[in-house]
């Protein structure tokens, strides 16, 4: 356990770019991906925004070959891959020599999928279902195609914690290497917008006005966007990664899962397990509150769960939250399930390295009695190398990581 987990790539497709730095840009710009639903008649649901990767050509990323077997979520994944072991500089022979791995974390997977197999089968028979879709029919598939497209021949596993499973798979990964299992991982999350996961979370009540743009932390805030993203980190042993020469750009220091047993209906339940959370995560990572330099929130414009999570850090860094620079992406992004914790993770080192968190697009004006007073529309200098991720999720489920800069 004492083996020492860093980064050496990353890759990411989202609405706001495909590089972190192109990531990071738009977020400091203050650029929204929010816009109308394309591609889904959800008109009579109630739903009129979302966060879509609206100009996403696989090729690009992946050439023209063995697409085919490959539903959206699976390419979104395989190209956020390819992207990261690029920029880690390894190549699938050096991934197959190594026996590198995968931890992907997803929430609905290829639900979309799933669903016009089964509605193909109902509706014209079993016989016209298709194939290649069959495929697709496992929560695992993404994680199974991407493997096989990279040669990762290694661990393959898919967590599905809701919002906090691109978190939880990090946390995941970064444990087998700590404990020698694996000296090389993919990790990270995926998520695909589909028709069914804007019905479920319209239904459900968790989804933004029509009218409305979701602004986490904001006193009028009324729920979140749903997005989409694939966002994805080479892990690597330190002493492995040294031995090959590769750039190390970050840190994973210490992690924390824990569950909230109200499932996110009593607030002082929710705060508490991911208070939880973050002591452990700090403790893991051997630093006190005061070594923190950043907060990366979670928070999507939820009603209950941003406030759990403000009080849950307010209530760990000993009340620092009136002056701790917090960034809270989902205003911009909106909630890409899977994999927003990947992306909070990957906006937090780049705001570590250029020493400057962006703002909260669209704060104006926290809730009474609300422990944020540095939250802010306007952007603030940053200093120090160490900072927390948090996800608290939906349904009960949360995470804290720390990441630190070399």
């Amino acid at each position: 356990m004492n083996r020492r987990v860093v980064i050496t790539g990353t890759g990411l497709v989202s609405a706001l770019g495909d590089s972190p730095a192109s990531f990071f840009g738009a977020l400091r710009e203050g650029r929204s991906a929010i816009g109308p639903v394309e591609g889904f008649d959800v008109s009579g649901f109630g739903v009129a925004k979302s966060a879509q990767i609206r100009n996403f050509v696989e090729k690009t990323y992946l050439g023209i070959k063995n697409l085919r077997p490959l539903d959206r979520t699976a390419r979104l994944v395989t190209a956020a891959a390819k992207l990261a072991v690029d920029n880690a500089g390894l190549n699938i022979e050096a991934l197959r020599a190594n026996e590198a791995g995968l931890a992907l974390g997803t929430m609905f997977c290829s639900v979309r999928t799933i669903s016009e197999f089964d509605r193909r089968a109902i509706t014209a028979g079993v016989e016209y279902a298709s194939v290649l879709d069959f495929a697709n029919t496992v929560i695992n598939a993404a994680a199974g195609q991407t493997a096989i497209w990279h040669g990762l021949r290694g661990l393959n596993a898919t967590i599905c914690g809701g919002v906090t499973s691109g978190l939880q798979s990090l946390s995941y990964a970064a444990d087998m290497i700590r404990l020698g299992r694996s000296k090389l991982l993919v990790a990270g999350g995926g998520e695909e917008l589909s028709y069914e996961q804007l019905i479920g979370f319209s239904r459900a009540g968790w989804l933004a006005k029509p009218e409305e743009v979701p602004v986490p932390f904001d006193k009028n805030r009324n729920g979140f966007v749903a997005g989409e993203a694939a966002a994805l980190f080479v892990l690597e042993d330190e002493e492995f990664a040294s031995s090959r020469g590769a750039t190390i750009q970050g840190l994973i220091l210490g992690h924390s899962i824990g569950f909230d047993r109200s499932r996110a209906k009593d607030p002082v339940e929710s705060a508490a397990a991911l208070a939880r959370c973050i002591r452990c995560s700090l403790d893991d990572a051997g630093l006190s509150p005061g070594e923190i330099a950043l907060w990366s929130a979670s928070a999507s414009g939820s009603l209950a769960g941003d406030r759990a999570e403000a009080k849950a850090v307010h209530s760990v860094l000993n009340g620092r939250c009136a002056t701790l620079p917090v960034m809270a992406i989902k205003s911009q992004l909106g909630e890409p399930v899977g994999a927003g914790g990947t992306l909070q993770t990957v906006a937090a080192i780049e705001a570590l390295r250029a020493g400057e968190v962006p703002g909260i697009a669209g704060l104006t004006e926290t809730e009474s009695g609300f422990p944020l007073a540095a939250a802010s529309s306007a952007g603030c200098a940053v200093s120090g190398k160490n900072a927390l991720v948090t996800s608290i999720g939906l349904d009960g489920n949360c995470c804290a990581l720390i990441v630190s800069l070399p």
